[in-house]
């Protein structure tokens, strides 16, 4: 069993930057890939980042340039970075750890979610 904890949300004007962190216990956490969805009121879940236990990472095409997904493998915890945010960015965000060890693998295991709200 895993446990995905997040923190960071909150509410921001555009422009402003928000770091989200995902702490994760349990085991062999650090086997697996981690990453971020997003979902929007009324809309689906989607992905946004994903990072490997070897730090290959993948970023949704529509976010390269403003996130950034990174792991501290030593502590079993992951990151998203969101500079530029927009109010399109507005949505509550997952932290997931997958199911296997690549950077496509599915979600095994969700956080609780964290909101992020931007507006001015």
């Amino acid at each position: 069993q895993v446990q995905l904890v997040e923190s960071g949300g909150g509410l921001v004007q555009p422009g402003e930057s928000l770091r989200l962190s995902c702490r994760a216990s349990g085991s062999n956490v650090y086997r697996n890939a981690m990453g971020w969805y997003r979902q929007a009121p009324g809309k689906q879940r989607i992905l946004v980042a994903a990072v490997t236990p070897g730090n290959t990472k993948s970023i949704a095409v529509s976010l390269k340039g403003r996130f950034a997904v990174s792991r501290d493998n030593a502590n079993d915890v992951v990151y998203l970075q969101m500079n530029n945010l927009q109010s399109e960015d507005s949505a509550v965000y997952y932290c997931y750890s997958a199911a296997g060890e690549l950077v496509n693998s599915p979600p095994a295991y969700w956080g609780q979610g964290t909101q992020v709200t931007v507006s001015s």
